[in-house]
């Protein structure tokens, strides 16, 4: 009898700490509204909660069918440069997403279904997947793996689901959170950056410039005759124009440039680390492909075309400070303009070398 006594209250000293336990990581994963740390806090507390040595959380984009990566510890390069995948017919994260239940494998030599190459290069050998949903949406999936066979605590996977509500929970809210920032920092018209958000960046990509001695470019487009455009026409039909200059824009520019609506009907692109001549070739790209079919496109009209004037300048090799260089780069758009527009316009260093 004592030893039965001895056992239930063992048992029940561990309900409790593994409560306080989820306690803890309802605690962080709620504690801010940064994506990012969200989805590290639940990564991070899961993996000490179910005491695995790995794991990590991908976003479910319902849309696509697809999972993307943003959240991984203890797993190596090779396996995690695969940031996006689609659910295999009849795998396992197929069986999640259907069924919106953790499942989990003891040994996945032993899972006839269980057919990821990448996985068992990785020497992963039991796993836990537990789908994160919110209001009936499955919003991701938390992966916590093991490169040993085990048996999974039965009601530490209770658990784990209280965990999930929690975690889909705070990732909904960091969401939109994000969103929120974003819409505040966007131009609704263009999907490009906006003019407040332009002069912080420039700023603080001016301010990284110097102190880490990168060049730095600007190229600045404004949209020819874009008045005598919204004449013939209706102003509909250039704010059309606008927004797909704006997905023009975003289709040509390399990842780590930015693209801003600076005001009306002119459009301004930051290039970090860029000298000028390759700033040059980058414009040039931008009025060529602008100048390919985009009002036919919108009015389905041949006989007017759509052309952009640009101006094109560098830090260090026009300008030394960010005022100057935005002069600069205003007066060579406004140079282009006149001098026949449908043209890319810059002008060499005005600069004296360092002897």
């Amino acid at each position: 009898m004592a030893a039965c006594e001895t056992s239930k209250k063992k048992a029940l000293v561990a309900q409790v700490q593994a409560l306080n336990d989820l306690i803890e990581v309802a605690k962080a994963v709620v504690s801010t509204l940064d994506l990012d740390a969200v989805l590290q806090a639940i990564l991070t507390s899961a993996m000490g909660f179910a005491e695995t040595p790995a794991g990590s959380v991908a976003l479910y984009c319902q849309e696509k069918r697809e999972l993307t990566l943003h959240a991984h510890s203890g797993l190596t390069a090779d396996f995690v440069k695969n940031q996006r995948w689609g659910a295999t017919p009849g795998g396992l994260t197929e069986q999640v997403l259907k069924a919106g239940e953790i499942s989990f494998i003891e040994d996945t030599e032993k899972a006839d279904f269980f057919n990821n190459p990448i996985a068992l290069n990785e020497g992963i050998r039991s796993l836990v997947c537990v789908p994160l949903h919110f209001q009936g949406e499955i919003m991701g999936i938390l992966y916590l793996d093991d490169f040993v066979p085990r048996r999974f605590d039965r009601e530490k996977l209770n658990l784990l689901a209280v965990l999930a509500s929690f975690a889909a929970m705070a990732i909904h809210n960091a969401t939109l959170h994000k969103h929120t920032k974003l819409m505040a920092i966007t131009d609704s018209l263009t999907g490009l950056h906006n003019h407040r958000y332009f002069k912080q960046y420039f700023k603080q990509e001016m301010a990284r410039a110097k102190r880490y001695r990168k060049p730095l470019s600007i190229i600045m487009m404004d949209i020819d005759d874009f008045k005598s455009f919204n004449d013939s026409f209706g102003h509909a039909s250039g704010d059309l124009l606008l927004s797909a200059l704006g997905t023009r824009i975003l289709q040509t520019i390399r990842g780590v440039d930015v693209a801003f609506r600076y005001g009306g009907e002119e459009l301004i692109v930051l290039l970090p680390d860029t000298r000028l001549d390759q700033a040059n070739l980058a414009a040039e790209r931008l009025r060529a492909s602008v100048q390919n079919g985009t009002a036919q496109e919108l009015v389905g009209c041949a006989t007017r075309g759509v052309t952009v004037s640009v101006g094109v300048a560098s830090y260090p090799e026009n300008a030394d400070n960010m005022d100057e260089l935005f002069n600069i780069v205003d007066s060579l758009l406004y140079r282009a303009k006149r001098c026949g527009k449908n043209k890319v316009y810059h002008q060499e260093s005005l600069l004296i070398p360092a002897s």
